[in-house]
């Protein structure tokens, strides 16, 4: 059963507690709300304000599990609070482990600050869970997919429009980086895993993953720059920088320009060109 007045007090509780400099949000002027507005919370939740206020004045219909768990992340909550939100909420919570969508407040606090830089945030089998507004710009919106097409690896092999942002004397590369690293994460997390079920899918819909993988290769990594072919800017070449959080197996993907490049201008002219496509 849902607990409306400790889930409202609790609400209450992690939005005064919440600064909009936590959470990537301009201070502005004239602020006299303790922590952030109920309007703020909203937006970074993705539902209504109507919806917000409603839960915090312990009223409102029942709330789904997707909406608690948009609530836990836009409040930056940890895991353990997530799981006491859920249980207010009268749901279980979430399996943890490798397969949760849960980005930890540390990892949110770094993206939220990543402001001019293109970055996101992905799961070991590159399923990528936020982005940046600059990120969006660079590759377009990784976060719209659903089902297998959620990872990069993937749709790498599936769909040939994913790869038209990367250089084709690197295609070859991808492919062997995405095999050798779902090859390693279906022997690490087994035959049952989600990975060993992306693997099983393309093997039977790709016959150029049946080669890459029949090579058996593993460490396959990148170099130390990317290119990417944008639609608007042309070629930009990227050192890109990975943060791991190991709770839960996700990695922050920073990407930068040497200062004064040509990558770096064009990346420049991408943020204001913004993430049209």
């Amino acid at each position: 059963m849902i607990d409306r007045a400790g889930l409202a007090e609790f609400l209450r509780r992690r939005r005064e507690s919440l600064q909009p400099e936590d959470v990537g949000l301009p201070r502005g002027q004239r602020r006299r709300t303790t922590g952030l507005r109920r309007e703020e919370v909203a937006t970074l939740c993705h539902i209504s304000a109507d919806y917000y206020s409603r839960l915090e004045r312990e009223r409102g219909p029942y709330p789904s599990e997707q909406m608690i768990a948009s609530i836990a992340q836009g409040l930056h909550l940890s895991l353990d609070e997530r799981d006491h939100l859920f249980r207010l909420a009268g749901h279980h919570p979430p399996v943890r482990g490798t397969t949760s969508a849960h980005i930890s407040p540390g990892v949110l606090r770094i993206l939220d600050r990543l402001t001019d830089t293109p970055a996101e945030v992905i799961t070991e089998l590159g399923e990528t869970l936020r982005q940046t507004p600059l990120g969006v710009a660079l590759t377009g919106d990784n976060t719209k997919y659903t089902g297998p097409e959620r990872s990069i690896g993937y749709r790498w092999f599936t769909d040939p429009a994913c790869r038209a942002r990367y250089h084709p004397d690197d295609h070859a590369l991808h492919s062997r980086v995405f095999a050798s690293g779902l090859r390693h994460t279906v022997t690490l997390r087994g035959p049952d895993s989600w990975a060993a079920h992306l693997q099983r899918l393309l093997l039977a819909r790709s016959e150029e993953f049946r080669a890459v993988w029949n090579e058996h290769e593993v460490g396959v990594r990148y170099q130390h720059v990317k290119r990417f072919i944008h639609p608007e800017v042309g070629l930009l070449e990227l050192t890109c920088q990975a943060l791991l959080d190991p709770d839960q197996s996700h990695s922050l993907l920073v990407y930068t320009a040497v200062p004064g490049s040509e990558s770096h201008e064009k990346l420049q002219l991408l943020s204001v060109i913004g993430s049209r496509l």
